[in-house]
């Protein structure tokens, strides 16, 4: 448990340097862009988010079932407060996903993700006897993931939701939901996922930009085109840290969704390679320290974050390499944005939160056929 504690933290510190060091890079060339001096005072919150999570008895949240739940409803109300025009909101490119806090900007969607996997932890953990049921482990459960995220649609956010279903989803699979209440719902929301999309121009057309990159490359799909010429033109060892040329006009969104390319070209594939191993080993670390959590729980819970950890490089990095189509979601640790790497530090910090409390393989009571150990 100690060495996934150490290798998950070493990881996801080599992964947010490395995001540091591409956003000096990415600040070439503009003069207004000065992506590193707010991103290291983020950081900084980050990593003060991370010891705090990790200091604190995680266990907290399961004793005191207030804590979660007043996390939960915050979250909404920013959630709520982002939709609703007023004085704090900020909408940018069509959607209101920002709430303004003088100098600063937040995403409450970013806070709304660790809060709804926590309430889904505790509901699990305290009705997981019922959870084979459909009232309590289908109805209510799905209710509150509905809430979630009819809020983060109304933006809208696309890419959030399908984030975040795809993690409750695996959440409630792990804690004991029944495949038969489980596949109704999600062929209807698939369903009408898909009616949404076909009747959205948007992003019907960033559909089919992305089955004909090479015939929308001026229009919907450059980013996507753009972005392969950047990890094909970086070949194994890149053109050179802040030499690339992408970044200057071709690729709007360099700094944020799309880092990944200018990492390709710049370091090559050599380095594109050692950042998925990056997140293979965050993913792997988390895991087994859910795996081998004291508690159902810290179990669900330290799944829930390595998911959304996961999934969230999945899909940026398969947007990157035209492998999905564009949804705007950002690279854990290297894309730039306070409030994203401000919930992925502090995710970390829970995970070794989880794994300081956790049962060691060879002491594990369950492989024992023992009881658990109860906590107070």
């Amino acid at each position: 448990m100690r060495t996934a504690a150490v290798t998950l933290f070493f990881s996801a510190a080599a992964l947010t340097a490395l995001g540091m060091v591409m956003l000096v890079s990415a600040s070439t060339g503009s003069k207004e862009a000065n992506y590193l001096m707010m991103q290291s005072l983020w950081c900084g919150l980050g990593l003060i988010a991370c010891w705090a999570a990790a200091a604190l008895d995680y266990r907290i949240f399961k004793r005191h079932p207030w804590l979660t739940w007043t996390l939960f409803v915050v979250a909404l109300g920013l959630l709520l407060a982002v939709i609703v025009p007023n004085h704090f909101s900020l909408r940018v490119k069509g959607a209101s996903r920002w709430l303004r806090l003088g100098p600063f900007t937040m995403q409450p969607s970013e806070l709304a993700k660790i809060a709804l996997i926590t309430v889904l932890a505790l509901y699990a953990d305290r009705y997981q006897r019922w959870m084979p049921t459909f009232w309590r482990g289908m109805v209510i459960p799905c209710f509150v993931v509905a809430l979630t995220l009819a809020l983060i649609f109304k933006e809208p956010d696309v890419g959030t939701v399908i984030l975040l279903a795809t993690v409750s989803g695996m959440m409630l699979l792990i804690a004991g939901i029944r495949w038969r209440f489980f596949l109704p719902p999600v062929a209807i929301g698939a369903v009408a996922l898909g009616i949404f999309l076909w009747n959205n121009p948007m992003r019907s057309e960033r559909i089919y930009s992305w089955l004909h990159v090479e015939e929308t490359r001026l229009g919907k799909g450059l980013q996507t085109y753009q972005a392969m010429v950047a990890l094909g033109s970086g070949g194994v060892t890149g053109v050179g840290l802040g030499d690339g040329r992408q970044k200057l006009g071709f690729i709007p969104e360099h700094h944020t969704d799309f880092i990944f390319s200018i990492i390709g070209e710049e370091l090559g594939l050599v380095a594109t390679l050692a950042v998925i191993l990056g997140f293979g080993l965050v993913v792997g670390c988390g895991l087994y320290i859910a795996w081998h959590a004291s508690d159902t729980f810290g179990m669900l819970l330290a799944a829930g974050i390595t998911f959304l950890i996961g999934f969230q490089a999945v899909i940026n990095i398969g947007v990157v390499t035209g492998s999905l189509p564009n949804k705007g979601i950002s690279l854990p640790f290297l894309s730039y944005g306070g409030s994203n790497l401000v919930v992925m530090l502090a995710s970390v910090g829970v995970l070794m939160n989880v794994a300081r409390h956790g049962v060691e393989p060879n002491r594990n009571p369950f492989a024992l056929g023992q009881r658990a150990p109860e906590f107070a």
